[in-house]
């Protein structure tokens, strides 16, 4: 049986534990939070280097995009430097791929006219493939990069703006310690309502769950979700706030939807290359042979056909 061991510095309340079949192979797939603390987690992926098949780190990106250019957070080397023999991901090398799909389906499979549609985009930096399809499809887009990821409350409304502001912000930002970019340990279980205006401008809302939920209002009637990592309990918040229909990047296993990191841990523990060695066109054939697809949700009984 192939281990992938998800060690992430968000809250342990999200724990999750899943014995699955892939292409044959049989898969422990876990995920263990260490609610905001750092040392915990180097701790525990230095504990069990050699011993699963594949790490995915959770709560921290160990990169940012803009553009064609990416940034590394200053935080994340500190867990890639224990992980000596099992291969550790973020997500991101997956993310350009499975993300980018997302917006595909929701054209092709769900009908989904996207030209025009009102687009929030919590945060494009963490998912530019997915920021990019969108604005590929037409849709007019708020990107809430500065809001979420820096506390500044100006919108962007393009993507091409924001690679502007990245080029400036992001060097610095990413020399900052990573608790003042994301929510980690219990600052996400402490949502405060802000930017609602958007919210409510929105028809769809899409980018990182816990950023989503941070400030995300009561009312969010008829709104549709683009997200990743969901469980039970969020998806219960989402139906009483009126959400219409959830969709996962990832798919369901056993209830719950893993992060974009445990995916790509998966598929690189199936590969069995490195992860540098694994090119975008390694992971679509992958996602092809293993038929992920993207997790629909109707939330509303009338929505439910």
């Amino acid at each position: 049986m192939k281990h992938v061991m998800s060690i992430s510095i968000g809250s342990s309340k999200r724990d999750h534990r899943a014995e699955i079949e892939i292409m044959g192979e049989r898969f422990l797939i876990e995920r263990i939070g260490t609610d905001g603390d750092m040392d915990a987690a180097v701790a525990m992926i230095r504990d069990l280097d050699g011993k699963v098949d594949a790490f995915g780190l959770g709560g921290i990106d160990m990169y940012i995009f803009a553009g064609k250019r990416r940034y590394t957070i200053r935080d994340s080397k500190r867990f890639s430097a224990v992980a000596q023999k099992t291969p550790l991901v973020d997500g991101s090398g997956l993310k350009n791929s499975l993300e980018r799909r997302v917006v595909s389906f929701l054209q092709e499979d769900l009908g989904m006219e996207l030209r025009r549609c009102h687009l929030f985009m919590v945060s494009a930096v963490d998912r530019f493939g997915m920021a990019e399809a969108f604005a590929a499809a037409g849709c007019d887009m708020i990107v809430g990069d500065l809001m979420f990821g820096l506390g500044v409350p100006i919108p962007l409304r393009s993507l091409g703006a924001l690679s502007a502001v990245a080029r400036i912000a992001a060097p610095i930002a990413v020399r900052l310690p990573f608790h003042l970019l994301y929510p980690t340990g219990e600052k996400q279980e402490q949502p405060k309502v802000r930017y609602a205006k958007y919210y409510h401008w929105a028809d769809i809302i899409a980018g990182d769950y816990l950023f989503i939920s941070s400030h995300m209002p009561d009312d969010l009637q008829g709104k549709i979700i683009v997200t990743n990592t969901v469980t039970e309990d969020d998806i219960a918040k989402l139906r009483q706030k009126g959400v219409k229909t959830l969709i996962t990047s990832t798919p369901n296993l056993c209830g719950r939807s893993f992060g974009t990191n445990v995916m790509e841990a998966v598929l690189v523990a199936l590969i069995g290359k490195r992860p540098e060695e694994i090119g975008p066109a390694d992971y679509l054939k992958m996602l092809e042979a293993v038929d992920f697809t993207p997790r629909v949700e109707y939330l509303q009984p009338s929505f439910s056909a």
